[in-house]
């Protein structure tokens, strides 16, 4: 008996519809192949239904999207609704909530795609960010006094618990042991400065090192990560850091592996029900022309898959696009393809 998978599906706003469509494209084609099921259910949360409704998530949308196996997100940003309301309200809202503290971010360079480093291919650019996905900065914690006055204060405070940490290393070096490349992790941090926060994080992460003896160790200042990516990014296998420094060195790493158009990530609760998206925003200026890039959603796709244990429907997503990458695409920037957003759906079902 063929397995079936619920997957919850929220295209949200912008272009997130047109490239969501293309990546069920690809899992309805794949799962036809593999043999298993996808039982879909769509949500509309994004800035339109807040303009139609004022609502950014309806009560029971945490309790309804834990029900699924994992959750499928096209992108969230609209020009009409202030920036914060609909990232906080939903991407982080979800993430904190559904508890998924891993932000997983494969950097990898596809064959076919520019880069902008010198002399740089796809063996040099092949390393994974596991970031910390539900503290830190990210918290929420701290205010503001007299504000808008000369005398205003405000505080931003980096919230780092030992289970939040811990967890996080933990799972890093189980990614590192499953990923078996170079078998080697590095802690990005700022020990130099950040001395209460990093304290922790290197601690931990040198007392769990212990039971992971057959995995190299290293630690790199988020400065010199941010250096040694462009320098010498072979150098990297998987890396784990927290949530700010994170979401800061996976934006260069999309840039290093040809842009966002080809970024996917996941937002994973490895107990519970896991998000998986493109990292690109949902680029209102091309909404509805047919133009953009879906390949960062075909592979958060292909990332869901792996994540729920298709791994070989998975890898074959990933090589279906690293085929048309190299062969059919002339760039990955919007209405540059030589092919529209649907068509390069297509050429990824064909090669599949």
């Amino acid at each position: 008996m063929s397995k079936t998978y619920s997957i919850a599906v929220i295209p949200g706003d912008g272009t997130g519809p047109e490239v969501v469509a293309e990546g069920i494209k690809v899992l309805n084609a794949i799962s036809a192949k593999a043999g298993f099921k996808l039982a879909l259910k769509y949500y509309d949360f994004g800035g339109e239904r807040y303009l139609r409704t004022g609502e950014v998530l309806p009560d029971s949308a945490v309790s309804d999207l834990r029900k699924h196996d994992a959750i499928f997100l096209g992108a969230i940003g609209h020009p009409d609704v202030k920036p914060g309301i609909l990232e906080k309200g939903i991407l982080l809202r979800l993430r904190f909530e559904l508890d998924q503290y891993i932000n997983l971010r494969p950097v990898k360079l596809y064959p076919g795609v520019d880069c902008p480093l010198k002399g740089k291919g796809p063996a040099d650019i092949d390393f994974v960010v596991v970031r910390e996905n539900t503290e830190g900065i990210y918290a929420g914690a701290g205010g503001v006094l007299k504000k808008g006055t000369p005398d205003e204060v405000a505080v931003q405070e980096s919230i780092n618990t030992r289970k939040g940490v811990e967890r996080c290393i933990r799972y890093a070096f189980e990614y590192c042991k499953k990923r078996n490349k170079d078998m080697k992790l590095t802690l990005c941090g700022k020990t130099n400065v950040l001395t209460f926060a990093f304290d922790l994080w290197e601690r931990t992460f040198y007392e769990v090192a212990k039971e992971y003896p057959d995995v190299k160790v290293d630690y790199a200042h988020v400065d010199a990560i941010t250096m040694w990516f462009v320098k010498n990014p072979e150098w990297f296998d998987v890396i784990v850091t927290d949530n700010m420094f994170g979401d800061i060195i996976t934006d260069l790493g999309a840039m290093i592996q040809g842009g966002m158009g080809i970024a996917a990530g996941g937002n994973i609760n490895p107990e519970g029900v896991s998000m998986f998206e493109p990292i690109g925003g949902s680029a209102p200026k091309y909404k509805g022309k047919n133009m953009i890039n879906p390949l960062a959603a075909i592979c958060a796709a292909g990332l869901m898959l792996e994540h729920l244990e298709e791994t070989e429907s998975g890898k074959a997503i990933e090589k279906s696009v690293m085929k048309i990458t190299e062969k059919e695409i002339k760039s990955l920037a919007a209405g540059q393809m030589g092919h529209t957003t649907s068509e390069v759906g297509d050429l990824v079902v064909k090669n599949l």
